[in-house]
């Protein structure tokens, strides 16, 4: 590797850095940290700024890293301050909006799962989160969904209808976690947190866990721009980064 102000490291968050929608376990928090002593490290997820901080340990810890990308990057952060923020109220408008908001809750309510709960659409200022069991699920009902999904293909089935039905409307597609799908214009993949950084650095690796085609690191996994890294846990990422920077 090159030298350390050369390098960005950026990270997937759920899946990488913590188990999925699990909390950063304190020896994860501080091996992170011995790695920001080696290089300049960032954050990209899928998820807004809250739901991240949560992940992380709190926003306290969370603007320790120099680069937060909420919500793809949609919403950046850079050393704790918010250096941009994207609408896709702005870009879709809301007839459209509307159209693609109805056709999902329609498509919902003909799904029979083990269970629905509720929040079946979240909206944020960069994309739109749809969870077929629904957010409000408790952990236990979260797993049984991952587990079911796994057999049945909700989400896949379920995101191939919507590319049939919204194929004009430059919308792109992206499976996460373990029971939602993000929605948000072509472009608004977390490649789009490069925008920030592709200038300042030689060198960007990413790791992320979602890297096969339809996973919500595939873009940025396989950008030009990035080194991309395959991780299967963070047990797997901490195994990684410590053969790369010799820790």
């Amino acid at each position: 590797m090159t030298d350390k102000k050369d390098i960005l490291l950026l990270f997937d968050v759920d899946g990488t850095l913590t188990a999925p929608r699990k909390v950063i376990t304190p020896d994860m928090k501080d091996f992170m940290m011995g790695v920001k002593k080696k290089t300049t490290v960032g954050l990209v997820g899928g998820s807004d700024l809250k739901k991240i901080a949560e992940q992380m340990g709190g926003m306290e810890d969370l603007m320790k890293f120099e680069y937060v990308f909420s919500e793809n990057g949609l919403v950046a952060h850079k050393n704790g301050e918010k250096v941009a923020e994207e609408s896709i109220q702005h870009y879709m408008g809301e007839e459209k909006l509307q159209r693609f908001i109805n056709f999902a809750l329609k498509y919902m309510s003909e799904i029979t799962l083990p269970v629905k709960r509720g929040v079946f659409i979240e909206f944020r200022s960069g994309l739109i989160n749809v969870c077929p069991v629904g957010r409000s699920c408790s952990q236990a009902e979260r797993d049984q969904f991952g587990e079911y999904d796994k057999v049945h293909n909700i989400r896949k089935k379920f995101v191939e209808v919507l590319q049939k039905e919204f194929e004009d409307s430059g919308l792109a597609f992206s499976i996460g976690g373990q029971i939602s799908f993000d929605v948000f214009p072509k472009g608004w993949d977390k490649t789009y947190c490069l925008r920030f950084v592709e200038n300042e650095f030689k060198e960007i690796h990413f790791f992320g866990d979602k890297t096969a085609p339809g996973g919500n690191d595939h873009e940025i996994y396989e950008d030009p721009r990035t080194h991309g890294h395959h991780v299967t846990s963070p047990e797997d990422t901490k195994a990684q980064l410590q053969e790369l920077l010799g820790l």
